[in-house]
């Protein structure tokens, strides 16, 4: 698999309503819609191309990833319909969405995360701060579903290839943040911070 090719994979928007963001992540992946879900909703599965996530995965329980996100799981109905309370680094609290549906044999995949982002953080990062960080995870689970060899996020940004992924998956959401009302001089400063961020130079 070209990891590459896989930013040009999904489609990409922003949805804003006031201080709400909403980004959403849709592509589409060749496996059964119930393959997906379970690599979705199955904690030994997540482990392997997520990170490690313990806790009580059914509707009303709560979870916690490796030195990442905690949350309550708010809405399950398998296998097309998981929502769940995202909590990183603090309140308030955010919320993943995921719904999948059978589609040219395969299965049409959408990620909605709807924010209320600190203003300063959105003004310097935009969406990159957390797109950037779900194209990794998308990256994961489609390697993982087609049986391809998992990257290390750790250490991406320490390869070639990485360095190159993250940079156009920032790129992509920096056109994202210009096509939702962005100024061209706000998306290159955001895509600047975001690619900066998650490959720093010098390493």
């Amino acid at each position: 698999m070209d990891i590459i090719d896989e930013i040009t994979r999904s489609h990409r928007e922003i949805k804003e309503s006031g201080e709400t963001k909403t980004l959403l992540l849709t592509r589409h992946f060749d496996a059964e819609t119930k393959d997906v879900w379970d690599a979705c909703t199955t904690a030994e599965r997540i482990s392997r191309w997520l990170l490690p996530i313990t806790g009580d995965l059914r509707l009303g329980g709560s979870f916690q990833i490796e030195g990442n996100a905690s949350g309550e799981v708010l809405r399950c109905e398998p296998p097309s319909l998981l929502t769940v309370s995202w909590m990183y680094g603090g309140p308030p609290a955010s919320e993943v969405e995921v719904r999948l549906s059978a589609a040219d044999g395969g299965t049409r995949f959408e990620l909605r995360h709807t924010a209320v982002p600190p203003p300063d953080m959105w003004t310097q990062f935009g969406p990159g701060a957390v797109g950037i960080g779900w194209d990794l995870s998308l990256l994961g689970l489609s390697l993982h579903l087609s049986g391809g060899v998992l990257p290390d996020h750790d250490h991406m940004h320490e390869t070639e290839e990485g360095r190159e992924f993250i940079t156009r998956s920032s790129q992509a959401w920096g056109e994202t943040f210009l096509a939702a009302g962005a100024t061209a001089e706000q998306a290159a400063a955001a895509t600047a911070a975001s690619t900066a961020f998650y490959a720093p130079s010098g390493e």
